[in-house]
C-alpha cells in the first residue's frame, strides 16, 4: 500500500468520533462476514483457486467504483486538508488494484473471462456511486447542491458509505493474520492476508474514519442519522458480497448447512444466568423481595405470609451472598486436583463436581430457611422478567432458530434459577413462547411465594441428568445434533456431553477447573479454520461429544453466525 499520513491520535482514540461509535455499534455484523464460508475457506488456505479468481474479479469492479466515489467526494469537500486526505485514499485504492493485477499475473488469471458482475457486487457498487452522486433519501439531488456546505455533507455521506468497508477489511486482515504461523510461507493467500493486515492498509482504514469524523463535525443530529443508516447499509452489503462469492467445495460453516428436516434434528441447550442475561437472576429476585417488603416491622394481615422488613431482608441477603461467594471459591479450590492431568479425565471431573453439587444444594437450603423468598408476588416476578436485559443478540438468535421453517429444532433452557416464571417471562416478552424451560420453581399460595423452592435443577449433576433425559425422550425418527451454550462451572458436564459445547464469556473458574481435568478451550473461529483446513473430500466432519474440547466465543453474534450463518 502507498504510504499515507498517520491519522491524528486524538480522533482515532476518541470514542466520541462517529466512525468509532458506528463500528462499535455494528461490529457484530463484522462477525457474520468473518464466519462466511468464503472467508473461512480463505483463512484455511483450501479455498479453490477458481473461487479466489472470481472474488478478485468482483473486487476489481468494486474497487474501481470505490476510486470513483473517492473522486466524487474529493470534488464535494471544501476543506483543503480533507481534499488532500481523500486524494491520498483514492491513490491507495489504485495501489490496491495494482496488487490485484499482481494476482492476475502470478496465477495466470484472465479477468476478461470474469467480466460479469454478481448481484451483490452490483448492489454495493450502485449504492456507493449513488451516495457519492448525492442521490440519498432526504438530500437534494445532483445539480441542486448550491452551497459548499451542502456539497460537504455529500462528502461526509460518501465517507459514511465507504468507511465500514475499509474497517471490515482491516478487521478481517488482522483476524486472519493472527491465525497464520509466523514461519508459515506456504499459505496460498498469504499475500492477500498480509496486505489487509499491513500497517499501510490499517492506516488507510484509520484515515478514512478520521476524515469521516472531520467532515461530520458540523452536521446536525438528523444528518448524522443519515450517515448511520448509510454505514449500516454498507455493512450489510459487504456481508452480502462475501456471502455471494462462488464456492464449489464442502464448507464447515454454517453448522446447519445440509440440515435435512426429514432426517435431522438440531437440539439447542442454553444456560440462562449470565449466559443469556447480563445480571444474575438471584440478585433480581432478592431485589424484588426487598423492594416489595414492609419498610419496617409492622403488623401484617393474618391471612398473608409474614415477611421480614426490607432492612432485615437486605442485611440477610448480604450475609447469604457473602457466605455463598466465599464458600464457592473454597469449594472450587478443594475440588481441583493437586496437579493438572495430561489427558482429559471425564470421570475425575464428574466426581469433583459431585462435591460442588452438594455445596449448591446446601446453599439453596440456607436461602429457603432464611425466609428471604417469602411473599413475592407472581405478577411482580413476571414484570421483572419482561424488563430483564438479555445479552446482545441472544433473543434474535433464538427467534431465528424457532422461526426457521427449514430447521427441525428444539430449544431448551437449563438453569439453576429459583423461579422458572422469571425465565419464561424474559423470553415471552420478545415473542419466544416455545422455549422449553427446565429450572427450579417457586411454590406459590394464591400467587404469593411461600419461601419454598421446588428443586428441579440445583447442581451440575442435576443439569446433566436433565440434559440426558431430554435427549432420551426425543423420538428416534431423526438424528440429533446437540449444541450446549454455557458460561460457568455448573455447565461443564453438559458442555462436554453435547456434540458442540460453546463457552460464552470469560469465567476464570470454568476454565481453571476444566483445564485441570484436561479440557481444552479453543476459540471457535480458530478451530473452524483448522477443521476446514484438515477436511478431506469425502471424509466425515461430524461433531462428537466428550472429545474434551470446548469452543469459546465472545458474543452471541458468533454463535448465530456459526450455527445459522447470515
Amino acid at each position: 500500500m502507498a504510504a499515507i499520513p498517520k491519522p491524528s491520535i486524538t480522533t482515532v482514540d476518541n470514542e466520541e468520533g462517529i466512525a468509532r461509535r458506528f463500528w462499535i455499534k455494528f461490529r457484530k455484523e463484522s462477525i457474520f462476514a468473518m464466519y462466511t464460508p468464503f472467508v473461512v475457506c480463505l483463512a484455511s488456505g483450501n479455498l479453490k483457486l477458481d473461487s479466489f479468481r472470481h472474488f478478485i474479479a468482483q473486487d476489481v469492479h468494486f474497487l474501481r467504483a470505490f476510486a470513483q466515489a473517492y473522486e466524487l467526494a474529493e470534488e464535494c469537500a471544501d476543506d483543503d486538508d480533507a481534499k488532500l486526505g481523500i486524494c491520498q485514499l483514492r491513490k491507495s485504492v489504485l495501489e490496491e488494484l495494482k496488487m490485484h493485477d499482481s494476482f492476475v499475473k502470478e496465477w495466470g488469471f484472465d479477468l476478461s473471462k470474469e467480466s460479469s458482475l454478481n448481484s451483490a457486487t452490483v448492489k454495493y457498487r450502485d449504492f456507493l456511486l449513488a451516495t457519492a452522486s448525492g442521490k440519498i433519501e432526504g438530500v437534494k439531488g445532483p445539480g441542486k447542491l448550491a452551497t459548499p456546505f451542502e456539497k460537504t455533507k455529500v462528502a461526509a455521506y460518501t465517507l459514511g458509505a465507504m468507511t465500514p468497508c475499509m474497517r471490515l477489511y482491516a478487521f478481517l486482515g488482522k483476524e486472519l493474520q493472527a491465525l497464520l504461523h509466523p514461519s508459515e510461507s506456504t499459505h496460498p493467500y498469504k499475500k492477500w492476508i498480509d496486505n489487509y493486515s499491513s500497517e499501510g492498509f490499517q492506516g488507510s482504514a484509520l484515515q478514512t474514519e478520521d476524515l469521516l469524523d472531520k467532515l461530520s463535525v458540523s452536521l446536525t443530529g438528523e444528518e448524522l442519522d443519515i450517515i448511520e443508516k448509510l454505514y449500516y447499509q454498507a455493512m450489510k452489503l459487504e456481508i452480502e458480497f462475501f456471502c455471494a462469492q462462488l464456492l464449489d467445495q464442502y464448507t464447515i460453516v454454517p453448522l446447519t448447512k445440509g440440515h435435512d428436516p426429514a432426517a435431522d434434528r438440531l437440539v439447542i441447550f442454553s444456560d440462562f444466568d449470565l449466559t443469556c442475561t447480563v445480571v444474575d437472576s438471584s440478585a433480581i429476585l432478592a431485589e424484588i423481595a426487598i423492594i416489595t417488603a414492609p419498610k419496617f416491622d409492622q403488623n401484617q394481615p393474618e391471612n398473608q405470609i409474614i415477611r421480614m422488613s426490607s432492612a432485615d431482608l437486605r442485611n440477610t441477603w448480604g450475609v447469604l451472598s457473602k457466605q455463598y461467594t466465599e464458600e464457592y471459591e473454597q469449594c472450587i479450590e478443594n475440588i481441583l486436583p493437586s496437579e493438572k492431568v495430561e489427558e482429559f479425565d471425564y470421570e475425575g471431573l464428574c466426581k469433583a463436581l459431585e462435591q460442588l453439587s452438594d455445596f449448591e444444594k446446601r446453599a439453596n437450603s440456607r436461602v429457603i430457611e432464611s425466609g428471604v423468598l417469602k411473599g413475592l408476588n407472581l405478577d411482580d416476578i413476571k414484570r421483572a422478567g419482561e424488563r430483564l436485559i438479555l445479552q446482545d443478540g441472544c433473543a434474535s438468535f433464538f427467534q431465528n432458530i424457532v422461526k426457521n421453517e427449514s430447521l427441525i429444532a428444539d430449544v431448551h433452557i437449563l438453569s439453576y434459577c429459583w423461579c422458572g416464571d422469571l425465565i419464561r417471562s424474559a423470553f415471552s416478552s420478545g415473542g419466544l413462547h416455545v422455549l422449553n424451560v427446565h429450572a427450579n420453581e417457586f411454590a406459590f399460595k394464591e400467587s404469593i411465594s411461600n419461601g419454598e423452592i421446588v428443586k428441579n435443577v440445583e447442581s451440575p449433576i442435576d443439569k446433566l441428568k436433565a440434559f440426558l433425559n431430554i435427549l432420551e425422550n426425543c423420538s428416534n425418527d431423526r438424528k440429533n445434533l446437540t449444541v450446549y451454550i454455557g458460561d460457568s462451572v455448573g455447565d461443564l458436564l453438559c458442555l462436554l456431553n453435547a456434540d458442540v459445547g460453546i463457552v460464552i464469556g470469560s469465567s476464570s473458574s470454568l476454565k481453571r477447573v476444566g483445564s485441570q481435568f484436561g479440557v481444552s478451550f479453543v476459540p471457535l473461529f480458530r478451530f473452524l479454520v483448522k477443521k476446514q483446513k484438515e477436511y478431506v473430500e469425502g471424509s466425515s466432519s461430524r461433531w462428537k461429544g466428550l472429545s474434551g474440547t470446548l469452543y469459546t466465543v465472545s458474543s452471541w453474534a458468533e454463535i448465530h453466525a456459526f450455527i445459522l450463518g447470515w
